[in-house]
């Protein structure tokens, strides 16, 4: 499919301006400007953060009466509840504010619901099981904004409840004693964009100022909020670039012996957001995919070395096993989609018998990708319910579109680029068809992928040094993007396919500056072109280490003939 290039209109004045002013090289001044990072503390903030960047937590909602609660259950050695999620930011939320607590001389316990058979969120039963063990004080992580029902439920048992979340709440709050979400319509706290494992940060760190604590009885969790903050892939921007910033510092160092051992096991020599989204947070995730959450927990709670190790080694099985469900999943649902034509449609909807509701969404996310379609996989069971999830492109409203197809839908939710969805085995044909014309009714033909590029550039004006200097952007996520470059009227020095033809490797010169190129999933261009043809790309400039050696490469994002 053709892409459309954006290219960013260079301030070449504020750049030299900046450079010069501040001695940074054209290269990072250029992807400042076109961040509108261009005054002094800004430029300051966002390249050396420091502890004194965070925000005041007592300007948080609710903070004053949370904390105070709280106290209390200190002081009396109360019995509470932390009740979370099972993803990575819920369970680094607990780990958190468990953590915590457990110095404050208080045990705590948990409750993460199965994703299996109970799904997100509070639930009646849980509130029970809760109930009967002996409660006083439930605080929710990562959830417990749009539990409306089951906080009166929990209020009605005489449970208290301080809820913590970040996600957008609903026209009306739950009853709680506290509500601490910086998405309320009542807050005027300067940040709205925490993750679950940020808000728990600015309640611990509510806590240590209140009681008087040293900052590093807060800031020494930073580790865990960062692997949470990045893994949810919320804007790393503001007082959440602090957090990652600060944060993978102390990664590099932690002293949380299970979460040390998991960067071992994930094979990534580097530790940068890199290495947190694809080496560290599946292997996290795929224990509450797998129905395993509490496994995830007692790793990063766990002072036990052989603990540890054998709780590791799960972690890596359930990734493996996560990803053999995944590949089996999605072979399948492409071989549906090739065999049918389903690609030719506008949408692609796909159904199949006891597919894993823990992965199906993973799924769902690479055949959007692959075919720059939105696309709902579902799993029908023996009782002809079908559950799955979809994920969307942008410029496509996946939650309005359904909206607009109610009648055929038992229920869904979501937001406009990823839903959950439940559906009738007997309506499925029907949904299809409704679905697919609301999707042609809105254009969706003429939604192209764009590639937003920071500039054009030559090689002669770039070194390793000045592609090294990037690295002060880290951490890269939402809302810092890595740098993307365009570089035109190359010639293709030398061709070849990768991977039984799945990636592209090619050299290209401009003059007598010769550089390599890898296309990750881009092997289908080794056929269309040849060597000595002029083409532009558009890539990460990045350092490759073999054997040794460093050299600049530019990971290609795409490749067209020259004009």
């Amino acid at each position: 499919m053709n892409k459309k290039w954006q290219i960013y209109e260079v301030d070449e004045e504020k750049v030299e301006k900046l450079s010069q002013k501040y001695n940074l090289n054209k290269l990072l001044s250029t992807i400042l400007v076109n961040r509108n990072i261009v005054n002094e503390e800004d430029i300051r903030l966002f390249l050396k953060p420091t502890r004194n960047d965070f925000h005041n937590p007592f300007l948080i909602t609710d903070m004053e009466i949370a904390i105070k609660r709280i106290i209390e259950a200190i002081d009396k050695k109360e019995r509470v509840t932390i009740y979370g999620d099972y993803d990575v930011d819920g369970i680094t939320s607990i780990t958190v504010l468990k953590s915590f607590l457990k110095d404050r001389g208080l045990e705590v316990s948990q409750y993460i619901p199965n994703r299996l058979n109970e799904g997100y969120g509070l639930n009646r039963n849980a509130i029970e099981k809760i109930h009967k063990n002996g409660c006083d004080l439930m605080i929710t992580v990562d959830c417990g904004i749009s539990a409306i029902d089951e906080i009166n439920y929990a209020n009605e048992l005489g449970i208290e409840t301080i809820v913590t979340d970040h996600h957008e709440p609903g026209s009306e709050l739950p009853k709680a004693l506290a509500v601490i979400d910086n998405k309320r319509k009542d807050s005027t706290y300067p940040f709205r964009e925490l993750a679950g494992v940020g808000v728990v940060f600015k309640l611990i760190q509510a806590l240590g100022i209140k009681l008087g604590l040293k900052e590093e009885e807060y800031l020494k969790y930073l580790d865990i909020v960062c692997i949470g903050t990045i893994s949810d892939i919320v804007p790393l921007v503001d007082e959440n670039r602090v957090i990652a910033k600060l944060g993978l510092l102390l990664i590099r160092q932690t002293k949380n012996i299970g979460l040390r051992s998991i960067i071992n096991a994930s094979g990534y020599k580097k530790i940068d957001s890199n290495s947190i989204s694809f080496g560290i947070a599946p292997r996290i995730n795929a224990c509450g995919r797998m129905g395993k959450a509490e496994d995830a927990l007692k790793l990063f709670l766990s002072e036990n070395l052989s603990e540890v190790s054998s709780l590791t080694a799960k972690l890596n099985e359930y990734n493996r096993l996560r990803q053999d469900t995944e590949k089996k999943i999605f072979d399948s649902a492409v071989k549906e989609i090739e065999e049918d034509n389903l690609d030719k449609n506008a949408t692609i909807i796909v159904g199949g018998h006891n597919w894993h509701h823990g992965v199906i969404g993973i799924v769902s996310s690479k055949i959007t990708e692959m075919y720059f379609k939105p696309s709902i996989l579902l799993s029908f069971e023996e009782d002809g319910i079908g559950t799955g999830s979809g994920r969307s492109i942008p410029g496509f409203d996946l939650h309005e579109a359904l909206n607009k197809c109610t009648d055929t839908i038992e229920k869904f939710g979501g937001h406009s680029m990823a839903i959950g969805i439940t559906i009738k085995k007997e309506k499925f044909e029907d949904f299809k068809k409704e679905f697919e014309e609301v999707a042609r009714n809105s254009k969706i033909d003429e939604i192209v992928p764009i590639i937003n590029i920071d500039a054009k550039i030559d090689f002669s004006t770039i070194n390793k040094e000045m592609v090294d200097s990037l690295k002060e952007l880290e951490p890269f996520g939402e809302g810092n993007k890595m740098p993307v470059f365009a570089f035109k009227n190359l010639k293709i020095d030398s061709i070849r396919a990768l991977t039984e033809g799945k990636h592209l490797k090619l050299t290209l010169k401009e003059g007598n500056t010769v550089v390599n190129a890898i296309g990750f999933n881009m092997g289908k261009f080794a056929e269309e072109y040849r060597i000595g043809d002029k083409v532009d790309v558009v890539g990460v400039l990045e350092i490759n280490t073999f054997n040794g050696v460093d050299t600049l490469q530019i990971n290609m994002k795409d490749i067209m003939r020259s004009i």
